[in-house]
């Protein structure tokens, strides 16, 4: 059996509880699948020396660090965190790490998390509408002579006419300038690039002519400009598939963490012009570190994918960022009635947006719906595929700025809201993207209240990320040391204590984190957190009255986002970040506005489809709605004012609070 496939058995006692694992997991993440929790603090750094098991049966790999004697080891004792699986193993739960002290035979409820959506490549070919917006085309031409001096734009059109069918060409002078050497230079064996336009399938656009045969070597790049990050990936459009992907922090955070706020600093001498360069250096950056990573596919040859080669650009981002990169002045984006300079983009060069691509490479950008809905909810809404389901669907991308679209294939309506960028590390003190450090999951042993972080990586921790957040927020709530406005409760253990911003819970001790300094989470980080969540489900909550419609009628919720692929769907409704409906109704399809964008570079049909998803799109401003005001504010509790919207989230924090009686609202 392949090793990275290879499983075997971990089996906790005495609670008698086994799970097949792969092999290389460290055993912390094989309780914590499980459903046990283990005291651990140092995310899996092998320095707090809490999580100590006896091995019974088989062996580990690994599990002794300083904080373990030889003694100790020769005993049996391993350490559950650093200690990695390769066969199947018995593991005793010691006695003095048994429940009363806070040890492993603690409960802790299984994560339950949306089921995957993944784009398959071989849907649009078997639908026959894989054919990408721009192609390349070799063509073995006729050589002029005394009978045949026809000019030689038109002997090149001629010849798509006969070896291709293409008989309607437009060209530039760019291209013009070109034809007379590279049609001798390989004795009139030329290959040519061309644009088809999207409403016109009988009109090509000559984009790029090149000497010789280099139809197998045709590339395209698929961007996504997010508020608070950039994400590209590069792809080969013979096959569709991805060589290469990289993502960077948005550099305009540096201006503001939302729109508004870089809006205001467009609006500047000078302001627009820097966002755009910002932006466009992050994404010549992005290309560059892709270009490095990617090994050319099967049939292309050896040599590097190089920039010349690259065909197309899709872009997919919301109306500002979209307004910011091309530059367009976006003053009214922010001032009712919230009028863009457009929502459409038609085709461009590359080069016109400074991006570091060849002339040739056409730059195509996905339309807006509105102010606030823009490209990349509709690359979401085209990349789920909601616009072609009769099921009725609530999608929401969660970022930001959190979109939401509710319909089918009959219609579709949508809202925004500002979320701001508490669920990607933004705005709370020890913040981070899920990179290797980020306390990723969380539980917290009911009794003592000491927690189990486990980090991206299994590393020391450096910080915590959108889906930690969530898992820890919720988690404190249910057990009764948050109280439903945000604040701690007072309870007698040595985590809970005063800080710089308020009351605050230590997650990591200095001595345990790769950071200088305690890592925590205090009030004014829970405050934001309830803030973002609150926005998200008042949008919700107000877009389905404007519809009609009540969440019970929502038979399919689709989340998007990058924080989504981790969201813990209990812990997303003890908050009151999503409605309480069946888990099995969720679906998670990622970065739904790259996926959308990837779609849409390999299959002109995709793109045609846009025009249509943004023509029956109803769009909603949510702030010129009242009641979404009051929705908002009732929000701003853990889960809402109106606990019989949550009862099982209700049902599970009275249960898990009464270890230590904390003040609970029934």
């Amino acid at each position: 059996m392949n090793e990275t496939t290879a499983t075997c058995t971990v089996t906790f006692l005495p609670a008698n509880k086994s799970i097949r694992v792969k092999n290389g997991t460290s055993l912390i993440k094989a309780a914590r699948k499980t459903g046990l929790h283990i005291n651990a603090s140092c995310g899996g750094a092998g320095v707090c020396g809490k999580c100590r098991v006896l091995l019974e049966e088989g062996d580990l790999t690994g599990g002794t660090s300083e904080k373990l004697t030889e003694e100790d080891y020769n005993r049996g004792y391993r350490q559950a965190c650093i200690a990695t699986v390769s066969q199947d193993v018995t593991v005793r739960i010691p006695e003095e790490s048994g429940r009363q002290k806070g040890g492993l035979a603690t409960d802790i409820p299984l994560r339950h998390h949306a089921r995957m959506h993944v784009f398959n490549i071989d849907d649009l070919k078997e639908e026959d509408i894989f054919y990408p917006p721009v192609e390349k085309l070799c063509m073995e031409l006729s050589k002029p002579d005394v009978h045949d001096n026809r000019a030689d734009l038109g002997r090149l059109i001629q010849g798509l006419a006969d070896q291709h069918n293409k008989h309607r060409l437009v060209t530039g002078l760019t291209v013009m300038r070109k034809i007379r050497r590279t049609l001798r230079e390989k004795d009139f064996l030329v290959t040519v690039t061309l644009e088809q336009p999207v409403n016109d399938k009988s009109k090509s656009l000559l984009l790029n002519i090149q000497p010789g045969r280099w139809d197998h070597r045709n590339f395209g790049l698929a961007v996504d400009i997010g508020t608070t990050t950039i994400h590209g990936v590069l792809i080969d459009l013979h096959s569709g598939e991805i060589l290469a992907k990289d993502s960077c922090y948005n550099p305009q955070m540096s201006y503001g963490e939302d729109v508004i706020a870089r809006i205001i600093y467009a609006e500047k001498p000078k302001g627009l012009s820097m966002m755009q360069e910002l932006v466009v250096d992050a994404i010549n950056t992005i290309i560059k570190n892709m270009l490095k990573q990617a090994v050319p596919p099967e049939g292309c040859g050896q040599g590097a994918i190089t920039r010349d080669e690259i065909n197309s650009i899709t872009i997919a981002g919301n109306t500002t960022m979209t307004h910011l990169l091309l530059q367009l002045e976006p003053d009214n984006i922010r001032r009712s009635p919230y009028v863009p300079v457009s929502t459409f983009v038609p085709p461009l060069h590359a080069t016109d947006l400074h991006l570091e691509l060849p002339h040739h490479c056409v730059a195509l950008l996905f339309p807006a719906i509105s102010s606030y809905v823009g490209g990349d909810i509709v690359a979401g809404v085209m990349g789920s595929g909601m616009y072609r389901t009769e099921l009725l669907t609530l999608f929401i991308d969660v970022g930001t700025n959190a979109e939401i679209v509710i319909g089918n294939r009959e219609w579709l309506a949508c809202a925004a809201c500002s979320a701001g960028p508490a669920f990607e590390g933004g705005g709370i003190t020890h913040g981070m993207r899920a990179v290797d450090g980020a306390i990723s999951d969380f539980s917290l042993n009911p009794e003592t209240l000491e927690p189990m972080n486990i980090t991206q990586g299994e590393k020391a921790p450096l910080g915590i990320c959108g889906s930690g957040l969530l898992i820890i927020a919720a988690t404190l709530f249910e057990h009764g040391v948050l109280s439903q406005d945000g604040k701690f409760n007072d309870l007698d253990t040595p985590r809970i204590r005063e800080g710089r911003n308020g009351r605050e819970y230590v997650l990591a001790w200095e001595d345990e984190c790769a950071a200088d300094h305690d890592i925590v989470l205090n009030e004014v980080d829970i405050d934001n957190f309830i803030r973002a969540k609150g926005a998200i489900f008042a949008g919700v909550f107000t877009l389905l009255e404007q519809v009609g419609l009540q969440v019970s009628d929502l038979e399919q919720i689709i989340l998007a986002g990058g924080f989504g692929s981790y969201i813990d769907l209990d812990s997303a409704m003890t908050v009151g970040l999503l409605p309480e409906v069946d888990p099995d109704k969720i679906v998670y399809v990622g970065n739904g506005s790259l996926m959308g964008a990837w779609m849409s570079e390999l299959s002109n049909h995709i793109r045609q489809d846009v025009v249509n998803v943004v023509r029956k799109m109803t769009s909603f401003e949510l702030s010129e709605i009242s009641a979404f005001k009051d929705h908002y504010m009732a929000s701003t509790f853990l889960p809402h004012t109106d606990l019989s919207l949550f009862p099982k989230a209700m049902g599970r924090r009275k249960q898990k609070s009464s270890s230590h009686n904390s003040p609970v609202i029934a």
